[in-house]
């Protein structure tokens, strides 16, 4: 057990032990890193990041330079973030549209979001300059009207991908890289856990699933063996999901592809369990009525069935006359962030102009 001495009014200061963690190798994630406290720990934090590695309880914002050049935020401009996450895209787009400028920033996370609000207003971004609005991306158009933007935003930019910061948390469920409960909720006070779902769902519906939400290979023999396992024992942490989906695996498949596997079969849960692509398809419905004359949308996505609705309703969007203007091909991270920063990898950033 750690403790601090304490000091007697008139001695001389006593040593003051640091704390430290029980163990060799600490098991809680709290205690694993020195990342997790960075304005104690610089150092520890500069030497993740120079390795091409995310920081744990941090993210990295992907392809800022390219979402900057896509959107071209202009000083005084209305600006929304559909997706706060740690705040790096919105730092961005704020100091984009000073003096003058304001944005607008989404999350649904209630844990997060009061994270990088506080880490954001101690940073600089005072009230009536940045405001935050904890709601889904479907809920934009609400979002635009509370804050009395009625006639829309002049740029409008969504990260459809998870954040880093519920990535690394085991806590929160979407990671197999330590045990814990499996939740991935991205609101965990609204709708059914991950666990719930799989408690619940038939072995062709879960076959789908991975099919349409992660373009598995295997989808219909691991869909039989997890909804199975789960009749047998409820699945209610991430290892055992894992240690499931590995069980159902071919005895030639290799490690990494067994681990690659099981990122599928997360993602594929993570995003029916949060009804991702039903709120991407209201979200991308109502970016026309979401944005001025002239204004521009940029959408980054990480796998296939996000791209594909962005892709086809910016290209319905240019046939209706809605869009003028949008990107002719998809954007992806140079090789350099690739290596600095391997999230980045599946990354694509697509944009459209509004008509006006």
């Amino acid at each position: 057990m750690s403790f601090e001495a304490q000091e007697a009014p008139g001695d001389t200061p006593v040593h003051k032990r640091r704390v430290r963690y029980r163990g060799t190798n600490p098991r809680r994630f709290q205690d694993k890193y020195k990342e997790l406290n960075p304005e104690r720990y610089p150092d520890a934090v500069a030497k993740v990041v120079a390795a091409g590695k995310t920081p744990a309880g941090q993210h990295i914002p992907i392809m800022t330079g390219e979402v900057l050049e896509c959107l071209r935020p202009q000083p005084g401009e209305r600006v929304v973030d559909c997706t706060l996450g740690y705040g790096g895209h919105a730092r961005a787009l704020w100091r984009a549209v000073q003096p003058g400028g304001h944005v607008l920033a989404l999350d649904a996370d209630p844990v997060e979001i009061v994270r990088t609000e506080s880490r954001l207003r101690a940073s600089g971004l005072a009230a009536d300059t940045f405001t935050t609005c904890r709601s889904n991306f479907a809920g934009l158009l609400k979002a635009l009207h509370t804050h009395g933007w009625h006639d829309g935003a002049d740029v409008i930019f969504a990260d459809l991908g998870l954040s880093s910061m519920q990535i690394d948390d085991p806590e929160r469920g979407f990671t197999f890289k330590h045990d814990g409960p499996l939740d991935m909720r991205m609101n965990p006070r609204r709708g059914k856990s991950a666990s719930q779902l799989l408690a619940e769902m038939s072995a062709e519906k879960l076959a789908r699933l991975l099919e349409e939400h992660a373009d598995e290979p295997r989808a219909a023999l691991l869909a039989g063996h997890l909804a199975e396992a789960a009749r047998q024992t409820p699945i209610t942490t991430t290892r055992m999901l894992a240690e499931a989906v590995r069980r159902a695996l071919p005895a030639r498949v290799d490690e990494a592809e067994a681990d690659q596997t099981v990122r599928r079969v997360f993602q594929a849960l993570r995003i029916e369990v949060n009804e991702e692509l039903t709120a991407l398809d209201t979200l991308l419905r109502c970016l026309p009525q979401a944005l001025k004359p002239g204004g521009r949308v940029a959408m980054l996505s990480f796998h296939s069935g996000e791209d594909r609705r962005v892709k086809k309703a910016f290209q319905e969007g240019r046939r209706d006359g809605l869009y003028v203007e949008i990107s002719p091909e998809v954007i992806r991270a140079s090789p350099a962030e690739k290596g600095a920063n391997p999230r980045a990898c599946p990354a694509k950033l697509r944009w459209a102009v509004h008509a006006g």
